[in-house]
């Protein structure tokens, strides 16, 4: 999350609001970022969030060495793939004809969006060959990324604060421990009962009790197909211009 920056209007237009709990689960409206562009031509947080990851997966599927292949696609042993989403992957930040945000500054919001996007999108074309996708939801977790977003005083007046706000609202998962909970549930479930719409959450309780709650994506299969066709056709341009011989 390149540059993050508090929107100080929204913040407190979001204060003396009905949505103030939401507003900090999920950052909606506060978070703005200012993107650049890669040395390959991407916009650097759509590039780092969603088109690299993407590129591992398909080399699965294309490379002539067939190793990883071979280790992950068994119909009958099946593998998963889990992606870290977000709260903040909003519907409204992310757009088809703008997929990787060039007019904008929700990058991360648009990036998130696009993930829960492609692993819907992925579930539909390898289940078959026994791989499956899934995408998690760490909750508010403190790390340097959030550290960075204020300065480390106006966190740690903030702290009660949002101690306080776990009593109502159990995203509030604070520490990276905790925000792992649904990493570890989703690698202990038989893959094929899990919900391909659903992202799936990492919850603490006021009482400080870890589950998972999982929660269905605003998104359906069209859009999702739609932008793995988009994701497509920019792999293969890139590839192009990256067939050895022409580096």
């Amino acid at each position: 999350m390149p540059n993050p920056q508090i929107n100080l209007k929204a913040l407190v237009k979001g204060l003396f609001s009905r949505n103030v709990i939401s507003m900090f689960a999920s950052g909606e409206g506060l978070l703005t970022q200012k993107d650049s562009v890669t040395e390959d031509g991407l916009q650097e947080v759509f590039e780092t969030n969603v088109f690299g990851h993407f590129i591992l997966v398909t080399d699965i599927f294309t490379l002539p060495i067939k190793e990883l292949q071979t280790l992950l696609c068994h119909v009958d042993n099946p593998s998963q793939l889990i992606w870290t989403s977000s709260s903040n992957a909003r519907k409204s930040a992310f757009s088809l004809a703008d997929y990787q945000h060039r007019q904008g500054q929700e990058s991360y919001s648009s990036s998130k969006y696009a993930t829960d996007l492609l692993s819907v999108a992925l579930n539909r074309q390898y289940n078959k060959e026994g791989l499956y996708s899934s995408v998690v939801c760490p909750g508010l977790v403190m790390t340097n990324l959030t550290y960075g977003i204020l300065p480390s005083f106006f966190w740690t007046l903030l702290m009660p604060i949002m101690w306080l706000i776990r009593v109502f609202t159990n995203s509030f998962t604070i520490s990276t421990y905790n925000g792992a909970e649904a990493l570890l549930w989703l690698f202990n479930q038989k893959l094929e009962s899990l919900d391909p719409l659903a992202k799936y959450h990492s919850c603490t309780s006021g009482l400080g009790r870890n589950y998972v709650k999982p929660l269905r994506m605003d998104l359906d299969d069209a859009s999702s197909l739609s932008f793995y066709g988009k994701i497509l056709d920019l792999e293969k341009q890139i590839r192009k211009r990256f067939v050895p011989g022409n580096c």
